[in-house]
């Protein structure tokens, strides 16, 4: 059996192409990471842009809120995991992650983690 979906709103916008995108908790907000190197954060309510922010001059190709601390973590094809402060778009933490593309990131719901992916076979 199919799974049967009602769309009740629809975003739709000019952008660069969506590499990843996340929803915030408890702000009507979602995340694009984009190909340019910029993340964007939407009011999904009111279609807006919120904030928008170059992190690298490469692809983000996963990006997540941690709204406990008031981040946006992402990573990119530079193998960087950068941190930022979603309030002040201050970057708060920088490293490097992998060998190569960081592909996907997963932020664990109580405890101070984040889990890194890429394609040389590591999660970190």
């Amino acid at each position: 059996m199919p799974l049967r979906l009602d769309i009740k709103r629809r975003l739709t916008a000019r952008s660069d192409r969506v590499k990843c995108v996340d929803l915030h908790p408890t702000e009507p907000w979602m995340l694009c990471s984009l190909y340019s190197g910029n993340i964007n954060v939407w009011n999904i309510e009111s279609q807006q842009l919120v904030k928008t922010f170059e992190v690298c001059d490469l692809p983000v190709r996963a990006a997540k809120f941690v709204p406990r601390k008031n981040w946006i973590v992402s990573g990119s094809d530079d193998m960087q995991i950068r941190v930022f402060n979603y309030n002040t778009l201050d970057r708060v933490h920088a490293f490097e992650a992998h060998s190569d593309y960081v592909r996907c990131i997963v932020v664990h719901p109580t405890q101070p983690y984040i889990l890194t992916s890429s394609d040389v076979f590591h999660v970190l």
